[in-house]
């Protein structure tokens, strides 16, 4: 048996971005946002709220980075979703989170978070709130990489679950893209 259990802002896997940029002096801010995706040949989609400093900074410096939430770094990357950089200056500083300026751009790269996607801004409709950005480069430190590849199960990314609001650790193989399908005949 089926329910039908309404609209609501849930698809699996929701991944977890923490959005990095500078403001108008320099400072690194981050911000937790689970809404967003890959939507066109090396250009990303999230939807942020015109409220928020990130998209002020955004708006400002026209570029971000866009890291991936792991599971070794949980307790941070919720705190920097739940706190206004607004609010808190020194967010990333209380959580301890260090940055390093991209060598691409002029956005902050998270050390503690293995890889990043440096972004420049497409576009940003308020409205909608959907930023768009284009993947500029990614940044990856070694210890996620095996045979030059983006290792998962080193990665160890995170998932929202809209439904019961907990962060799920993704990374256990179950099948080969582009591969596996051919079997059926």
């Amino acid at each position: 048996m089926r329910q039908n259990i309404g609209a609501k802002t849930a698809v699996y896997p929701m991944p977890v971005f923490i959005i990095g940029t500078y403001d108008e002096n320099g400072v690194a801010n981050a911000m937790n946002a689970a809404w967003g995706g890959i939507s066109e040949d090396k250009e990303i989609s999230i939807c942020v709220s015109e409220g928020h400093k990130t998209t002020k900074n955004i708006l400002a410096n026209g570029c971000f980075t866009v890291s991936i939430a792991t599971a070794d770094y949980v307790k941070e990357c919720d705190y920097v979703g739940l706190v206004s950089g607004n609010k808190v200056p020194n967010k990333l500083e209380k959580c301890g989170f260090h940055t390093v300026k991209s060598d691409r751009i002029n956005a902050p790269i998270i050390l503690e978070l293995p890889m990043a996607v440096e972004c420049e801004l497409i576009s940003y409709d308020a409205e909608s709130c959907r930023l768009v950005g284009k993947i500029v480069d990614i940044n990856v430190d070694d210890s996620i990489l095996t045979d030059g590849k983006v290792d998962p199960k080193k990665l160890r990314p995170i998932t929202y679950d809209s439904f019961n609001h907990h962060y799920i650790a993704l990374g256990q193989i179950v099948g080969n893209a582009f591969s596996d399908g051919k079997t059926i005949e």
